[in-house]
């Protein structure tokens, strides 16, 4: 299917930041572009500001003056719905009401041609609700951008129950043509993104609640040791608390409450105190010139480094840590009767063991145990949490602390919560992508691939669980289901097939 040539008209109803961002992507395409806005005024006034970042694009060396005249003779503000008739695509990007939505299709039903796609840029409204209501749905589909849509690759192309494949097919070469990134996904709550992402933001708020860690300490293990571009604290109050708040709550409620998807209370008194994040000047940080300095992460002290360890059995996802000890010039003695098969740990001179986080407290363990929590690289990260039980004598935990600093890393010593920080997140994150791809959300490789681009992950969920191993998630789960038996961290039957598949092929 061929993309709509760029000499045909689109229009974009709704001018505000989103608006503009994917009229300025289609104007750079070659399109010409027609700005509606039900607001008087508005749409002349983002025609302005479009022609100001093209001439930004130009002083930056990013767009030559005769591609950036072209464009702005292309731009057109209309001021009324009737001067859209002539476009190949309409773009809308307004307020997310379902009833606003539908009437204003509706009205542009009536007035463009037949073969006009019609695409909403909702992040968090079902597509198909949306076309409920036209004579024609199979031409109506998602087109969800990522804000800035300039600047992110990411589209994820839409399609609601009735929608033609033909449009779809139209819709996703148009994207390509335009120099994004477009992955085909099913019309389900919170398209591939917003859906799979919810634990990244869930269980940082739920570690946060059970004050197991502060939020900078959270933001700098998920970011310095998990791998990831920002901390949940941090990128929310980026995209905006409301926001963020907004999209949990739909895609909480289009899945009919399920606990999986469960909002956070602390997140909704955030957002009812008025603390929305950056554009507030102020969310889980302050910001502007007069604003307090931020928390630092928690960061222990240095201590000694003990003068050798043990290494009994197996570490699997950690199997890097004991050359990296030998590397510190620390002695590395290896055992093997840890039980086969079964996670092994490193031992202290008093006998305390070192596990990698999996799922339980370590006061579950009865004796005295450290958790230290999953990295995506051991050798790259640069900080390591641990979670000491109750009972470990405090010379054990310098010793620990001391070990992973003779590594080079900070150390983050957190509460004993089930799970630490990396190990929940990334369990769930490959839960709930093993879960999208098996109910045909979309492709699996469009799932790894709209994670990594459309929010920045260091690896797509998928292909982290794939590293991991099945069992390894599936196992996290199952302790923190047995920690919170709320149905909350119960694993999907896409987890548990493909792990019981991995050990078939094992044997």
């Amino acid at each position: 299917m061929t993309a709509i040539e760029p000499g045909r008209v689109v229009a974009v109803v709704g001018t505000g930041t989103m608006g503009q961002g994917i009229a300025q992507v289609a104007l750079v395409a070659g399109h010409p572009v027609r700005l509606y806005d039900a607001v008087p005024g508005r749409a002349e006034q983002a025609a302005t500001t479009l022609a100001g970042r093209l001439d930004r694009l130009v002083e930056k060396g990013r767009l030559d003056a005769v591609t950036r005249d072209a464009a702005r003779a292309r731009l057109h503000p209309a001021r009324d719905l009737a001067e859209l008739a002539d476009a190949a695509l309409v773009v809308e990007a307004v307020l997310e009401e379902l009833a606003v939505k539908r009437e204003l299709f509706a009205a542009l039903e009536d007035i463009v041609a037949d073969d006009c796609l019609l695409a909403t840029n909702t992040s968090s409204l079902s597509v198909t609700a949306v076309a409920g209501a036209l004579r024609h749905p199979g031409r109506f589909l998602g087109l969800h951008f990522f804000n800035p849509a300039p600047l992110l690759p990411l589209v994820e192309v839409v399609s609601g129950f009735a929608t033609d494949e033909t449009a779809a097919e139209r819709a996703h070469a148009t994207a390509l043509a335009w120099g994004k990134t477009p992955v085909r996904c099913a019309d389900t709550p919170g398209f591939i993104v917003n859906r799979v992402a919810r634990p990244f933001y869930a269980e940082a708020l739920r570690v946060y609640e059970e004050r197991a860690a502060e939020p900078a300490t959270i933001d700098a293990v998920l970011r310095e040791c998990g791998g990831f571009r920002m901390g949940p604290f941090e990128l929310t109050d980026l995209i905006g608390q409301d926001v963020n708040e907004a999209v949990t709550r739909s895609v909480w409620e289009s899945f009919f409450q399920d606990p999986k998807f469960t909002p956070s209370l602390a997140q909704r008194r955030l957002v009812e105190s008025g603390r929305l994040g950056r554009k507030a000047g102020r969310g889980w940080y302050a910001y502007g010139e007069d604003a307090t300095p931020q928390a630092a992460a928690h960061t222990a002290g240095p201590e000694k480094a003990p003068a050798s360890v043990v290494v009994r059995g197996e570490l699997f996802a950690a199997d890097a840590l004991p050359g990296l000890i030998e590397e510190a010039g620390i002695g590395v003695t290896r055992e093997e009767d840890a039980v086969p098969g079964y996670p092994g740990w490193i031992e202290l001179s008093d006998g305390t063991r070192l596990f990698l986080a999996d799922g339980s407290a370590a006061d579950d363990a009865g004796m005295p145990v450290i958790h230290f929590d999953l990295a995506l690289d051991y050798r790259e990260a640069t900080r390591i949490a641990l979670a000491p039980a109750a009972h470990v004598a405090e010379a054990a935990l310098k010793e620990a602390v001391g070990l992973f600093q003779a590594l080079g890393k900070d150390v983050s010593v957190i509460g004993d919560i089930p799970g630490m920080i990396v190990t929940r997140t990334v369990a769930m994150l490959v839960d709930f992508a093993l879960d999208a791809a098996a109910r045909r959300v979309a492709a699996p490789e469009d799932i790894d691939l709209a994670m990594r681009l459309g929010v920045n992950y260091p690896r797509g969920p998928l292909d982290w669980g794939d590293r991991l191993g099945a069992r390894w998630a599936l196992d996290t789960l199952e302790a923190l289901h047995e920690e919170y038996p709320t149905g909350r961290y119960a694993p999907s039957q896409a987890l548990r097939r493909l792990a019981a598949a991995q050990e078939d092929d094992a044997s």
